[in-house]
């Protein structure tokens, strides 16, 4: 596991360990059996065109702050607005300022499909994530044993949360490939030293086999770029940055759906 990653994980698993103390597994799990229907995130992601998954995160190891204090339902309901077809929600405390309440928060404010974007190492979280309202979760292939991939991913179906399994390189590609996962997340950001290549995906496209829902991350700014990857086949792009950023994360979003291409000037 390149240094950084393994940082990241570090701390999630200290912070899994004082909330496991607090609230007894047993508790989520009466939690999610009075918990309805989740919302279709893969279905969500699989419509005509590219979709956007709309992020909602305060800062990051790569960016420091982002947009601090912003009102999550606030930001969410714009994303709507703006075309997202789904949200994801950083709950990653330490080095992204994120929490479980955010999405609870945003799984009020919004009726999107919702990923819970956190580093999952242990099946517990999944259980949190189904609790507090999440309809998907991240499993990172680079964080992961094959044993640990297997066990989670088992798990997630289970539960009826659907997996973003992400991966950065061929290797990881052909362990998550051997787990027949349904949604394949291809970084292009490099989570050793951060750096962002959007040709990742281009390179790495060429190996997913047919019938996968793939999903673009990271060094996506401009609607080009969204076209680009559609091009080529990208069902889907997770853009977190540019949206946070944005004076109007509304307008921001319709951008780069095109919402508005092809309309005239009345």
């Amino acid at each position: 596991m390149p240094v950084r990653l393994e940082q990241l994980v570090n701390a999630t698993r200290e912070r899994l360990e004082r909330r496991k103390r607090e609230r007894p597994l047993a508790d989520l799990e009466r939690e999610v059996a009075e918990r309805g229907e989740g919302r279709p995130f893969q279905e969500a992601l699989a419509h005509p065109g590219t979709s956007l998954v709309a992020e909602y995160k305060r800062r990051s190891p790569s960016a420091g702050t982002i947009r601090d204090n912003a009102s999550v339902t606030e930001i969410v309901q714009a994303y709507e607005r703006g075309g997202a077809a789904a949200l994801s929600i950083l709950t990653e405390e330490d080095h992204f300022g994120g929490t479980l309440d955010d999405l609870k928060e945003a799984r009020t404010a919004s009726s999107l499909p919702i990923l819970r974007k956190d580093f999952t190492v242990d099946p517990y979280q999944l259980y949190e994530a189904r609790a507090a309202g999440a309809d998907a979760v991240l499993l990172v292939v680079g964080s992961l044993t094959d044993e640990q991939l297997g066990r989670l991913y088992t798990e997630t179906r289970a539960l009826d949360l659907d997996a973003l399994v992400e991966i950065h390189d061929e290797e990881e590609l052909e362990r998550a490939l051997e787990f027949d996962v349904d949604v394949i997340g291809i970084n292009n950001r490099d989570l050793s030293d951060f750096t962002v290549d959007l040709s990742r995906t281009f390179d790495l496209l060429a190996d997913v086999p047919a019938g996968k829902t793939v999903v673009s991350e990271s060094g996506i700014v401009y609607r080009e770029q969204v076209e680009e990857l559609e091009r080529v086949g990208v069902d889907a792009v997770l853009v977190g940055e540019t949206v946070m950023r944005a004076g109007d994360p509304e307008l921001a979003c319709r951008e780069l759906v095109g919402a508005d291409e092809g309309r005239g000037d009345a």
